[in-house]
């Protein structure tokens, strides 16, 4: 790659500029123009062979034509090499500068749009997390449905981990919402039930006290009652169906019924002993009565067992006569007090007003209570007051009776309708809780339209309940082996804990595995179900007592934890306001570990109570923000004005002289390293060892620029007593011993480098294998060439001779010197 595009672009590699001459001037030759022409196809042919975007980018500063530049640069796509390629266009192709500019400006806009659609959909994930989780349900469905269209519009641009998150979140909201609706519909269920027992219960008591009301001269139809008696039963077994009912509820339920059973059976028995009342009548009549005619008189009124608060009709009264029993009294009427029958009798007019209205609204089910409402006024009323009401009575009567046959008459084909449907769901094979739920549903429907007077149609339709369910009583058989199962389960729940409770030392107990023991306990009984009702009172009795034994110890428990937690608290907020900072930021973190240690702790107080331990712990080390934050400030001014000093610093070049240097290292000494950044106190250092070297350097270049002027002072004959040397040079003379200037300047060559002339190779030699005998030497033991060379040209200097130094020595002695300063 590196020679290709070393190829395409060797034509526009930069040549320093030269003075145009007149050859220069020539125009170009054809060899020339032919091998231009040449690289340019050769850049074309790249372009056209989809490039990566190196050689694009190469192409787009390098091509040999405006238009290979341009389409160069449209095909770049790279931000980085956008950005290299605006750089390198700015001030060589405006057109390639704009084409990159506007590409950038597009690929930012679209990193800004999709740092927007993350941000959205990190906040709508978040808004699903904290939807699941709230306790607020109002307008949970809106939300949800607002929620997932905002998601459905950034859905695309998700990660698979964010839709997971996402849609975790969204089916626990939906667990929710069907937990919701199911119990709004169990709620609405159990509204339904009660107001049907409410109704069942009320009509049976109206119709207990009709009979109560009967006339003695005739018996009600035995067929309406027994028919009433049924819907009434079944009414009532839908009505407390998977529900609980009061007690006093069920118990007035179960008088009303079994008095209204104990009359149907003394209706029927009377129905079936008609001719041998009848016979008794006859026998009653006569004077003379035998004994065994009294007591077949007393069997058969106890095989009727007449109940008692009604009253007994005429077919009994001679068998009662025969047994010895008095006639029964009528029920007593209302006072004959005249006031009392002329509010009676007001009463029964705006009763009768109230009926004729049903009757032309078609009402059935409400005529029907206004016209036994007319019945009681009616009986109330004495025949005086009674007798003008007679009339309108009987017409009104007619009317509802008219309406009852044309009600029956257009439920009949629904019903109808219903038992056919009841036909077909029995030859369904439908799973047992559908097929159930369905038959309560065409049980409802037919309850809902009233039952049926017509015993044919409700024994078709009652057969046809019998054998849809018949498939079903095996699986709610094995419902109910599982329910026993559940019971079973829930009676071991409490053996073990009522072990745990015996053999539990509460001194020495671990709460936190208390803790564990009821939730577990807890849950476990939760998911044993169902379960039946009556089975499971005493072991629920059982389970909630042994409950409470291990919760009255816990809950002492929590209360002693919770007071040691809320000191921790009021510790906390003390500590809000402490000085020094460091003393309460040691004081919180111990009140944490302090935290931790405490044992277990209701859930919800533990919650308010570390709520305001965290606010308290926020504020304390909140404080220590701030100060980070103003000292930050501090460090940031201090570094802008220490900042500028090296800036100045920096100008200073290391040529200056000795003082410039060493007035500059100054200035910065006087800065304050310990207030700045570390960047800043790095660089303060960088230039400090900057200005050392330097001085240090100027300062040797001093030194040596003397000891060459005392080295060449040799060779002009000057006496080492008409020079100054320095004070130390005497000693430094004598560590090297008497040594001729040859050597002097051979082991200077040595110590920095220099290589000596040919003549002298064999003399350097024999001076480095006399070094290595004599382990280097006194002086030249240092660590330090450079005091070395100095007792060098110290000897040199201080050698007292009758001729001045040879000019040639001298010179090479220099040159070393030289070289020590490039070193």
């Amino acid at each position: 790659m590196a020679a290709f595009l070393q190829k395409l672009f060797k034509s526009r590699k930069p040549t320093a500029p030269v003075r145009k001459t007149t050859a220069q001037a020539q125009p170009v030759t054809a060899p020339a123009e032919d091998k231009r022409a040449e690289l340019r196809e050769q850049q074309l042919q790249a372009l056209q062979a989809a490039p990566t975007q190196e050689v694009a980018a190469g192409l787009a500063i390098e091509g040999i034509t405006a238009d290979i530049r341009l389409k160069a640069a449209d095909q770049l796509q790279d931000a980085e090499l956008l950005q290299r390629v605006q750089k390198q266009a700015k001030t060589r192709d405006k057109g390639v500068y704009q084409v990159v500019r506007q590409k950038l400006l597009v690929i930012r806009e679209e990193q800004a749009r999709q740092e927007e659609i993350s941000g959205t959909i990190t906040a709508l994930i978040s808004s699903a997390r904290d939807l699941a989780k709230t306790d607020d349900t109002k307008l949970y469905d809106a939300r949800l449905d607002t929620l997932l269209n905002q998601w459905a519009a950034v859905e695309a641009s998700a990660s698979p981990d964010q839709l997971s998150e996402l849609l975790q979140s969204v089916h626990r909201c939906r667990e929710r919402v069907a937990g919701m609706q199911a119990a709004r519909i169990e709620e609405q269920r159990q509204r339904e039930q009660q107001t049907q027992r409410d109704e069942t219960l009320a009509l049976m008591t109206q119709t207990l006290e009709e009979l109560r009301n009967q006339p003695v001269e005739e018996l009600v139809s035995l067929a309406s009652l027994d028919a009433l008696q049924k819907t009434q039963e079944n009414r009532w077994l839908e009505a407390t169906r998977d529900t609980q009912v009061e007690k006093t509820e069920q118990k007035a339920y179960e008088t009303a019924m079994m008095t209204l059973r104990s009359y149907i059976a003394a209706i029927r028995h009377i129905g079936q002993e008609k001719e041998s009342l009848h016979a008794l009548s006859v026998v009653a009549e006569q004077e003379d009565v035998a004994p065994e005619d009294r007591e077949r008189a007393l069997a058969l009124l106890k095989e009727i067992n007449w109940p008692q608060g009604f009253p007994a009709p005429e077919l009994l009264v001679p068998a009662r006569k025969l047994a010895g029993k008095p006639k029964s009294k009528p029920t007593v009427k209302a006072s004959d007090d005249l006031k009392q029958q002329q509010a009676t009798a007001d009463s029964l007019k705006a009763v009768l007003d109230k009926l004729e209205e049903a009757l032309e609204a078609r009402q059935l089910k409400e005529s029907k209570q206004l016209l036994k409402a007319v019945q009681q006024y009616q009986k109330a009323l004495d025949h005086r007051h009674s007798r003008s009401f007679q009339a309108r009575i009987q017409l009104l009567t007619a009317q509802l009776r008219e309406l009852t046959d044309w009600q029956g008459f257009a439920t009949e084909p629904k019903q109808v309708a219903l038992c056919e449907q009841m036909e077909y769901l029995a030859e369904q094979p439908i799973e047992p809780e559908a097929k159930s739920e369905r038959i309560k549903e065409l049980q409802q429907e037919w309850r809902d339209l009233g039952g049926s007077s017509d015993r044919t149609l409700w024994s078709r339709f009652k057969q046809a309940s019998d054998k849809a369910y018949e498939p079903c009583k095996a699986y709610f058989k094995a419902k109910s082996g599982l329910k026993q199962a559940n019971l079973e389960k829930r009676k071991a729940i409490c053996a073990e804990l009522e072990h745990f409770v015996n053999d539990a030392d509460w001194s020495t107990v671990d709460w936190k595995a208390v803790d564990r023991i009821l939730q577990t306990a807890r849950q476990e009984w939760k998911s044993a179900w169902p379960i039946e009702f009556r089975d499971n009172r005493q072991v629920q009795k059982q389970f909630d007592d042994l409950l409470h034994k291990i919760e009255a110890p816990l809950e002492e428990e929590h209360r002693k934890n919770e007071a040691l937690k809320q000191a921790i608290v009021e510790q906390a907020q003390a500590l809000t306001e402490h000085q020094p900072l460091q003393e309460a930021m040691n004081k919180a973190k111990a009140l944490q570990s302090d935290w931790k240690a405490i044992g277990v702790t209701r859930h919800r107080e533990d919650r308010k109570l570390w709520q305001a331990f965290r606010k308290a712990c926020d504020e304390i080390f909140a404080r220590r923000d701030t100060e980070r934050s103003e000292q930050k400030q501090a460090e940031k001014e201090a570094d802008i004005a220490a900042e500028a000093v090296v800036k100045e610093v920096r100008n200073i070049g290391t040529d200056q002289d000795v003082q410039a240097l060493e007035q500059a290292a100054s200035t910065l000494g006087s800065l304050d390293t310990g207030s700045v950044s570390s960047g800043v106190k790095e660089q303060i250092q960088k230039e400090k060892q900057r200005l050392s070297l330097a001085i240090s350097t100027q300062k040797l270049k001093t030194s040596i620029s003397e000891w060459q002027a005392l080295v060449l002072a040799r060779t002009m004959d000057e006496t080492p007593e008409e020079v100054a040397f320095p004070e130390k040079w005497a000693a430094l003379s004598e560590t090297l011993g008497e040594l001729d200037d040859q050597e002097l300047v051979i082991r200077a060559e040595i110590l920095v480098g220099v290589p000596s002339p040919a003549e002298d190779q064999k003399k350097r030699m024999e001076i480095q294998v006399q070094r290595l005998a004599e382990g280097m030497g006194s002086a030249e033991k240092a660590d330090n060439p450079l005091q070395s060379v100095e007792a060098i040209v110290a000897s040199w200097c201080l050698r007292s001779t009758d001729q001045p130094a040879d000019a040639a020595l001298a010179s090479r002695l220099n040159s070393a010197l030289d070289k020590l300063i490039t070193n």
